[in-house]
């Protein structure tokens, strides 16, 4: 379960980081509308800074920034299994 829920955060903020890779990708079902509501913002503001983003550096810098994340984000990732 951890690993999914990781895998929605990334899937999620791969999402949002740029446009044209955002119409590219296929968000698996993990991301769910209240997991994209929660976490979309606070992934965008830490993580939009990532270059090339892929799987691995979009799953560092979540974990780096998993304590600046809003509480709302926070419990909705811990909800879904994911541990800091």
């Amino acid at each position: 379960m951890r690993a999914t829920a990781l895998l929605a955060v990334i899937s999620a903020s791969a999402f949002t980081i740029g446009t044209a890779a955002a119409q590219d990708l296929q968000l698996p079902s993990e991301v769910t509308p209240q997991l994209r509501a929660a976490c979309e913002n606070d992934v965008r503001r830490h993580c939009s800074n990532v270059k090339d983003p892929t799987y691995a550096k979009v799953k560092s810098c979540v974990r780096r920034n998993f304590m600046k994340l809003g509480m709302r984000c926070q419990l909705t990732l811990a909800s879904a299994g994911f541990k800091q």
